[in-house]
């Protein structure tokens, strides 16, 4: 049986605050693939996602079948990221409170296809374009070596689809973060930012 379509819409406030726990479920279920190979902690999961529902101007946009959470997507002002995301941007000259950064966007296979990446950006890009003060929409992704013997066969980067959207990948811009990996445990990982113009409306 093929899925339906989902719901994509921003919520706040307490809606909010009730789905936390599944957004937490969904990062935890979606980055355990390929390229994360995520092993992922719950409470762990809590307190990131904590520190973006505290950001007075961070932006949740989640994707429903029915009642039920089957994507996510989120973005913060980079000001009020971890220091970590901040330092490539920092060390290159750029100022942060210039930059608007984009979480994750995780779906559950089922669903995928049918439009919700492109809704997940539009709904962000939308958000950061109306708080009027960024010029620089951003996200970073894990490097892989494409001759990594646990990438899946046939497997498709986003590389392509983030092209299309108008992100540029951006080699000065990296980051070491760690995770634990799935029958590695906790090791560094190379992530690379991609960035955007922020074209505002005239």
């Amino acid at each position: 049986m093929t899925a339906s379509a989902p719901d994509v819409r921003r919520v706040s406030g307490a809606d909010l605050q009730a789905r936390l726990d599944d957004v937490a479920r969904l990062r935890v279920a979606v980055f355990r693939d390929w390229p994360y190979l995520y092993a992922g902690d719950m409470d762990y999961e809590r307190g990131y996602l904590a520190a973006y529902a505290a950001s007075a101007d961070s932006v949740f946009v989640l994707a429903f079948d029915g009642d039920s959470v089957v994507g996510a997507s989120t973005g913060i002002p980079l000001a009020d990221d971890d220091d970590a995301f901040q330092a490539p941007f920092r060390a290159r000259g750029h100022g942060v409170d210039d930059v608007f950064y984009f979480g994750e966007s995780v779906l559950l296979p089922a669903y995928r296809g049918r439009g919700v990446g492109h809704a997940f950006f539009d709904a962000r890009e939308a958000h950061a374009r109306a708080l009027g003060r960024f010029r620089m929409t951003a996200f970073c992704a894990v490097d892989r070596e494409q001759d990594d013997p646990r990438r899946p066969a046939g497997h498709r980067d986003n590389d392509a689809f983030w092209s299309r959207r108008g992100y540029v990948r951006r080699p000065e811009l990296r980051m070491q973060l760690p995770w634990d990996e799935l029958g590695r445990g906790e090791c560094e990982h190379t992530l690379t930012f991609w960035t955007r113009a922020l074209e505002h409306s005239a």
